[in-house]
């Protein structure tokens, strides 16, 4: 166990940029939110999961909706500490521990904002070792876990309960539940026990986080590339450095979508490569061959500062280096390549390891 405090809660949320793969909606918003209930409420302890009692209840605490909503309409503390109290209200059972579906992105730390007004620790996990827009795409639903029962909070004051046939049905449900609401809400899902979160989920998920916003930060202070830091603490691959020439992006469904188009500079002068993003960046297409496609993570990191670039916040201009980083392995499965893998999205693709990129 640790206690977060506000130099590891900005690390993290760094470092989960990265993670969300382009989306997951913006983590600064959430460290805001973080921080402002870690101020108010006291500090948060985040622990190792096997400190996790196995008959502790523990949940997902998340945010759904699209990123690029947030740009323009913040979400409120309000959803995020309410949230739990109307799951237990609708379960009737007490939950131990919170933890974030996602270490990617806004979801890797609006659990703190719960787990600070109800005085619990988040667990040092999460149900992707990335971002996905799919709330379905969880490892939980490789070992045949129930999204429900989950409550979702919008900004207007709705609460909705939900029961589901299936974790697809629940998404399609929230989804559009959400995208009546404007397109952004709180949620609490994937209720289980604390000897189903050890089997279930990606471990040390937020101190990879973490680790991953110290390099950053730590390669900027000691004047180094900040992009070939996380490379090769991650043990990724470069796939392309660029100019961001067009972007084409909508908010659609209840999703960010589109693509950005970019232009080779420096080794890559005379090249193209085109990304597509579905809240997440999905495919990298370099000179119409693709190189990347999800479960793997595509990101976009500003190439002096090593800033990352969110699907939402791209735009013309922005000099990049686009890198691919290895998914965790439950998504290298069969079963994790058929739920998250470039046929789930429509490309019609067959899903190859980042690694094997070739430049």
């Amino acid at each position: 166990m640790r206690i977060i405090d506000e130099e590891a809660l900005n690390d993290i949320t760094l470092g989960s940029t990265i993670l969300g793969a382009g989306g997951g909606g913006d983590p600064y918003v959430g460290m805001l939110l973080a921080r402002d209930a870690i101020r108010r409420f006291g500090p948060v302890s985040l622990v190792d999961i096997e400190e996790v009692p196995d008959d502790a209840n523990v949940v997902f605490i998340a945010g759904i909706g699209a990123p690029g909503v947030l740009i323009e309409k913040l979400p409120r503390a309000f959803e995020y500490e309410r949230v739990l109290d109307e799951l237990e209200r609708f379960t009737g059972v007490t939950y131990d521990f919170v933890c974030p579906i996602e270490a990617g992105g806004l979801n890797a730390v609006t659990p703190f904002a719960t787990a600070a007004a109800r005085n619990l620790p988040v667990i040092d996990a999460d149900g992707m070792g990335r971002a996905f827009p799919h709330l379905e795409m969880v490892t939980p639903t490789l070992y045949g876990a129930s999204a429900t029962p989950m409550v979702m909070i919008d900004e207007h004051g709705n609460t909705m309960f939900l029961e589901s046939a299936t974790n697809p049905w629940a998404e399609a449900y929230a989804r559009a539940a959400v995208l009546a609401s404007g397109a952004n809400a709180a949620s609490a899902l994937y209720p289980m026990s604390g000897r189903q979160a050890k089997d279930w989920l990606v471990r040390g998920a937020l101190s990879m986080a973490q680790d991953i916003g110290r390099t950053i930060r730590e390669a900027r202070d000691a004047h180094v590339s900040p992009v070939h830091a996380v490379l090769e603490q991650q043990g990724g691959v470069l796939l392309f450095t660029g100019k961001v020439e067009e972007v084409d992006r909508r908010n659609e469904r209840g999703w960010t979508i589109g693509t950005a188009h970019l232009s080779g500079i420096d080794g890559d002068q005379g090249h193209t490569m085109t990304i597509h993003f579905q809240n997440e960046n999905l495919a990298a297409k370099r000179d119409g061959e693709v190189v990347a496609t999800s479960p793997d993570l595509i990101m976009a990191m500003e190439i002096d500062t090593g800033e990352p670039i969110p699907a939402e916040e791209i735009r013309y201009g922005y000099r990049v280096a686009v890198i691919g980083l290895p998914a965790d392995p439950h998504w290298r499965t069969e079963a994790g390549i058929e739920l998250s893998g470039p046929r789930r999205f429509g490309y019609d693709i067959d899903y190859r390891p980042v690694e094997e990129a070739v430049r």
